[in-house]
């Protein structure tokens, strides 16, 4: 009695609608119902809807319903899915149908006068062997069947693994896996007698995954997974799958691309997102009024896991050069490819102009090695030339001492032929003759080393020592032109990184220069200073005199070579010096002497970095 007052009430209710609801717009929007056998979250469902999606154009309507085999079966819960479906459907029906999987095609075919008599239908996903097993079709039923590879995945399992001998073959206990069963049988009585198969069907979950961690390293494992399992639990194929492949002591492979990523090394697989856009396409032919273009069923693709290629040491010139390779990391080429290119013209780019500049560096290297060596044979014929210059200061240099052993000689050869016993005396005049004989050397050594032609030797020397070696040289030449050398030499030790014969060169032509410009002054103008100093990490040398000075003009040109303000000179001397000081990391630089008593005269300044206890030039 309350399901007749139910029924009256929902009959007046939808009687009511349809007086007074508004009148539908002339186009009404496509409306697509798509019917799934399975469960909303089965991975194939994902991605089928997916490609489905993406295919169908933004303003088409998609509702989707799902059937939920096999979690949900039996004579009621079909009819009240057929009273739902109705009843949800009555005032909006949909415009196309679409089947998906053989459990939504086979619930239309029995109950399509009651859900939606007029209304086409296209399928996807329908095995070719359920539409054998049933009557022809209906011309508004069409869809492109397909077939789950099974014996291309064998095939593929053992081409990758030639010494295996044995394949474990699970499936469930579901009707769909008892149908997978057969026809996995079905294969395997095709394959080679050298090839055993052992099939654990419809075995608790438990048991099949202890016995797979039991397995021998000759035996494969092949599975579609399975919707239930021998003790009535449900899965998803994907699930079944993964907790096998984790159990699994050897290789597992799978018909369906759904299962990549679970463990399993791969299969031979249709595509479900591709099954997708061709279902879609099929509705957009019957949406727009067109007859479908039927396609041709999609291919089987193999499709591997790099990551359980290398876990299983499979030899990789064995995959087929057409199978998809997923988790393989990229290359850089084939991940970043235009920036590869861009990175590789850079990169050639770069390596041309570095192999030009180091070409460039070598030809001025070379450069730079010549003309260090023109310097270095300008500046020993600039000390040949001083030494000329110098004749009369070593004259009397080596004169003085050799004189004084003359004497000492003759002096002996009086004490000897007087017969009288004065050794003593011969012994001091021995010593003194000892003495200058040892000055004299050391006079000719000095003079070797300063004109010698030898190589460039940059040592640490005290600055104050290289003067004084040279003050009886300089003093002897200031007293044959009557000029006072006023030497001023630093109270520490003024050490300096570099050669000391080019340094005392520096020194001999800054003094020589300084005591031609007093040459025809008054005696108390023929003064020549010489100064070391040390400030902070600095050494400085100072040159001064009392001559006529430089005028303005010539300051800016001093030290150029080939200028000269004397009537026969050459212009090298200070320009040799400017080289010389700025290649041990100095300047030298003139000014007039305006604080001089007389007013004029010039100061030559030369400043170094000075030189740690360790040798080496302390930072500015």
């Amino acid at each position: 009695m309350d399901r007749a007052k139910h029924g009256l009430i929902r009959q007046l209710w939808l009687t009511g609608w349809l007086l007074f609801a508004p009148a539908a717009p002339a186009e009404e929007t496509p409306h697509v119902l798509v019917l799934y056998s399975h469960h909303r979250l089965l991975p194939a469902n994902l991605e089928f809807e997916a490609g489905l999606r993406e295919t169908l154009p933004n303003a088409t309507e998609v509702n989707a319903e799902f059937l939920d085999y096999p979690h949900f079966d039996g004579e009621s819960y079909l009819g009240a899915l057929i009273s739902f479906l109705h009843e949800k459907y009555a005032l909006r029906p949909p415009t196309v149908l679409l089947a998906a999987a053989d459990g939504a095609l086979d619930l239309l075919l029995h109950h399509r006068a009651e859900l939606f008599p007029q209304v086409p239908i296209i399928y996807a996903g329908v095995l070719r062997s359920f539409l054998q097993s049933h009557p022809p079709l209906p011309t508004d039923m069409v869809g492109v069947p397909i077939e789950f590879d099974f014996p291309g995945t064998i095939e593929l399992a053992l081409r990758l693994h030639p010494r295996a001998q044995r394949l474990a073959v699970v499936t469930g206990s579901s009707a769909l896996d008892r149908d997978w069963e057969a026809e996995l049988r079905d294969d395997v009585s095709r394959l080679p007698d050298r090839i055993s198969a052992e099939f654990l069907a419809g075995l608790p979950t438990d048991a099949v995954l202890q016995r797979l961690s039991a397995l021998d390293g000759d035996t494969l494992v092949v599975t579609p997974g399975y919707f239930e399992d021998g003790v009535g639990h449900l899965f998803s194929p994907r699930q079944a799958v993964e907790l096998m492949a984790t159990a699994s002591a050897v290789p597992v492979y799978g018909p369906f691309d759904t299962f990549i990523g679970t463990g399993i090394v791969g299969g031979s697989m249709p595509n479900f997102v591709a099954m997708g856009r061709q279902a879609g396409r099929l509705v957009n032919d019957r949406l727009a009024g067109d007859a479908p273009r039927l396609p041709e069923p999609l291919p089987q693709v193999v499709n591997l896991d790099w990551r359980q290629i290398q876990r299983w040491d499979i030899d990789p010139s064995a995959i087929p050069e057409d199978a998809i390779l997923r988790f393989k990391p990229p290359t850089l080429q084939e991940e970043h490819a235009t920036a590869t290119v861009v990175a590789i013209v850079v990169l050639l780019l770069e390596a041309g102009l570095i192999g030009g500049l180091l070409f460039e560096r070598r030809r001025r290297r070379q450069i730079e090695l010549a003309v260090q060596k023109q310097r270095f044979e300008l500046a020993h014929a600039s000390r040949l030339a001083v030494a000329g210059e110098l004749t009369g200061a070593i004259a009397h240099e080596i004169n003085q001492p050799l004189g004084a052993i003359l004497s000492n000689a003759d002096a002996a050869d009086l004490l000897l032929a007087s017969g009288a016993d004065r050794w003593d005396e011969l012994r001091a005049i021995l010593t003194d003759i000892r003495k200058d004989n040892l000055r004299a050397s050391e006079v000719i050594r000095r003079l070797r080393a300063l004109l010698a032609k030898q190589p460039v030797d940059w040592h640490p020397f005290d600055l104050n020592a290289a003067v004084r070696e040279l003050e009886p040289l300089l003093r002897a030449e200031a007293r044959r032109r009557g000029v006072t050398l006023d030497l001023r030499l630093g109270g520490t030790a003024c050490l300096l990184l570099g050669d000391r014969i080019q340094i005392q060169q520096v020194l001999i032509n800054l003094v020589l220069n300084a005591m031609e410009a007093t040459n025809g002054l008054p005696e108390a103008r023929r003064l020549v200073t010489l100064c070391v100093e040390r400030e902070a990490d600095r050494l400085m040398l100072v040159v001064r005199d009392r001559g006529p000075g430089i005028a303005p003009e010539h300051l800016p040109q001093l030290f150029d070579s080939f200028f000269s303000t004397k009537p026969q000179g050459m212009g090298l001397g200070l320009s040799i010096t400017r080289t010389l000081v700025e290649a041990h990391g100095g300047r030298v630089w003139a000014e007039s002497d305006a604080g001089s008593a007389s007013g004029a005269g010039a100061v030559f300044r030369v400043e170094w970095p000075a030189a740690d206890g360790a040798g080496k030039v302390k930072p500015a």
